[in-house]
């Protein structure tokens, strides 16, 4: 997205961006209100318009967000609303940024860099579980907004023990949290499947030995097999350590 570039608005008035390229929404997050926009200025905080989406989509999913019934749950119509935001995308950006939150897990002491990276990764883990409606929108614009640069700080800091170059660090991070939103994407439909309580693994696993037959799928099967006489355990616990336990291998191949 090329976010020098203006958009028409529902107003009909053109999306200002800075000379330096920055989305108005952007800059509005970092910095407040600072009075660069013409015309009176805007008294509520990006914040506050940002909780009232993530309630909403708490209560009942995506399809509960619109800008109408964002602007309703705070008081004011759509359009004022606009003065803040100029699209839904905008909307669901400061959504994502205000549900995953600050990274205020502990801090890291002298663990390991495997230790630091993988804590980092159960503490992204746990803020999709918190909110997984995350998951399934894709932000209008790199990641940029103060929360979200605040776990990329926090990522690049687990892997300051290591001898890779700055760059090869965001890499290794961008790797990690990839690894973190797709498994738990996959868990998270897994285990809406199943009634509560219930282990998925063990249920996934006979559905596909009902599914399928040993002689066109025998390495599945035998998979299948082993994960359904297995003894009691989390599925999706085992699958995201493991895989992200080769993941660290991998990075560490390199550190």
């Amino acid at each position: 997205m090329d976010t020098a570039s203006g958009t028409a608005g529902p107003a009909g008035q053109l999306q200002e961006a800075s000379i330096t390229g920055i989305p108005d929404y952007v800059h509005l997050a970092w910095h407040g209100d600072d009075g660069r926009r013409p015309g009176p200025r805007r008294s509520l905080q990006l914040r506050a318009i940002a909780a009232a989406g993530v309630q909403l989509a708490d209560e009942g999913g995506l399809s509960r967000v619109s800008m109408r019934a964002v602007g309703a749950r705070l008081g004011m119509t759509s359009m004022g609303l606009y003065r803040y935001v100029q699209a839904k995308d905008e909307l669901l950006a400061l959504m994502i940024d205000e549900a995953i939150g600050p990274p205020d897990f502990p801090a890291y002491g002298r663990a390991r860099w495997r230790d630091r990276l993988s804590g980092w990764a159960y503490a992204a883990r746990s803020r999709f579980e918190t909110h997984p409606w995350v998951l399934s929108v894709s932000l209008p614009d790199p990641p940029a907004l103060p929360y979200q640069i605040q776990w990329t700080e926090r990522g690049l800091e687990a892997l300051q023990p290591t001898r890779l170059a700055e760059t090869e660090k965001l890499s290794a991070l961008l790797l990690v949290n990839v690894y973190v939103r797709g498994q738990t994407q996959l868990a998270t439909g897994l285990a809406a499947s199943v009634r509560p309580g219930d282990n998925p693994g063990p249920q996934y696993a006979r559905m596909l030995m009902r599914l399928t037959d040993a002689e066109r799928f025998p390495r599945l099967t035998a998979a299948m097999t082993q994960r359904a006489a297995g003894p009691p355990s989390d599925f999706v616990d085992d699958a995201f350590r493991f895989g992200l336990a080769t993941i660290l291998d991998g990075i560490a191949c390199h550190a």
